[in-house]
């Protein structure tokens, strides 16, 4: 009976504890509009700093990606800017090419030029320049007229003669090469003379007598004799003479007039 009872008295008081803390609990809730609930003000205060850090940290991710995402939009905006600039760079160096290639075909035929003879305007492709040959390839052949022994010029003047051709290209023998030999005269005296190749930038001229006068500056131009270069046209001019006490013949130096190592556009005199 003892025990009955005191298990009868825990009963009552735990019983009166729900209802005290059932009336306490209705009590802040009616009172909640005047003030914040305590549990819910210390709630606040302890989560209040993490939420608002983790407010920042979100902000700050987003805002590296927006960045990142901006930065990316950036540059392909620039590498298509930069690609733009690149194909208006090579058009505008082709059209400076073309232009300076209207340039140098426009004054690549002599003024004295025979008029009886048709140019035809060709384009180098290749160079076969060693110290026992000195030839060049050009983009014209037996297709366009260009047969061998025509003369090949340019605006400065005799360059060689076609010694071989193929349907689409030929082979140019350049003054320059020792197997080149142009009947000459110069234009001062109109002594005439045989200029030949020596295999090196400059040309000799042969068979001018002691007695001719000639002197350092005199131009030389083909004469006209034979069938492959017409006469008037400019082959270089004299840069050293020498006069040997024995000997029938003056040795003469020419510097031809036209830059081999420039050749891009030349022309061939078809008969």
């Amino acid at each position: 009976m003892p025990r009955k009872g005191i298990k009868g008295k825990r009963f009552i008081t735990l019983l009166s504890l729900l209802l005290l803390l059932s009336f306490a609990l209705m009590t802040l809730n009616i009172k909640r509009e005047k003030g914040p609930f305590l549990l819910e003000g210390l709630v606040i205060w302890v989560f209040s700093p993490i939420q608002s850090l983790f407010t920042q940290t979100i902000s700050s991710i987003s805002g590296v990606f927006d960045h990142y995402f901006f930065i990316v939009n950036v540059s392909k905006e620039n590498e298509i800017l930069k690609n733009q600039i690149d194909l208006l760079a090579r058009e505008i160096n082709e059209l400076t090419e073309k232009l300076k290639q209207q340039e140098r075909v426009a004054k690549l035929i002599p003024r004295d030029l025979d008029q009886n003879k048709q140019p035809v305007i060709a384009t180098v492709i290749g160079r076969d320049a060693t110290q026992w040959s000195k030839v060049v390839f050009i983009d014209k052949g037996t297709k366009d007229g260009v047969d061998e022994n025509l003369a090949v010029v340019t605006d400065a003047g005799v360059i060689g003669h076609v010694i071989e051709a193929t349907g689409s290209a030929s082979k140019v023998l350049l003054i320059t090469d020792s197997r080149s030999a142009v009947d000459a005269l110069f234009q001062e005296t109109r002594t005439t003379g045989v200029v030949v190749g020596t295999g090196e930038k400059v040309t000799e001229m042969k068979y001018v007598p002691l007695s001719a006068e000639v002197k350092v500056g005199d131009t030389v131009l083909s004469s006209g004799l034979g069938e492959t270069f017409p006469k008037g046209l400019k082959i270089g001019t004299v840069i050293k003479i020498i006069k040997r006490k024995q000997g029938l013949f003056q040795d003469i130096d020419v510097l031809p007039s036209a830059d081999f190592s420039r050749l891009e556009e030349v022309m061939v005199l078809l008969p």
